[in-house]
């Protein structure tokens, strides 16, 4: 995907699940439980970096074509279906949630 504008990253975060133990303008969920940190953007580095996926062929400008996923996640489009490597771990990010 060429350069994202913030208003694209934005609006895609806004597909990622929230959830009551956390706040929803920093963390979020990925279509396989995985947390994902809004500031993490792109960062491969972070277990709660994330990514932006196409789920049906069409525009990469269009949020509706397109999800948050955590870095190791991905889309299988061809399927219809979520790629889950990584699962939540809640006891670890409420640990983060509680020690920002």
């Amino acid at each position: 995907m060429n350069r994202l504008s913030a208003e694209l990253i934005q609006a895609v975060w806004e597909h990622g699940r929230v959830m009551p133990e956390a706040d929803g303008t920093v963390w979020r969920q990925d279509s396989c439980g995985a947390w994902m940190r809004r500031e993490h953007f792109g960062r491969e580095d972070s277990d709660f970096g994330w990514k932006i996926e196409a789920i049906v062929p069409g525009p990469a400008s269009d949020p509706e074509n397109l999800r948050p996923f955590n870095w190791r996640n991905g889309y299988d489009v061809a399927n219809r279906r979520p790629r889950c490597r990584v699962a939540p771990d809640l006891r670890r990010c409420v640990v983060r949630f509680t020690h920002q």
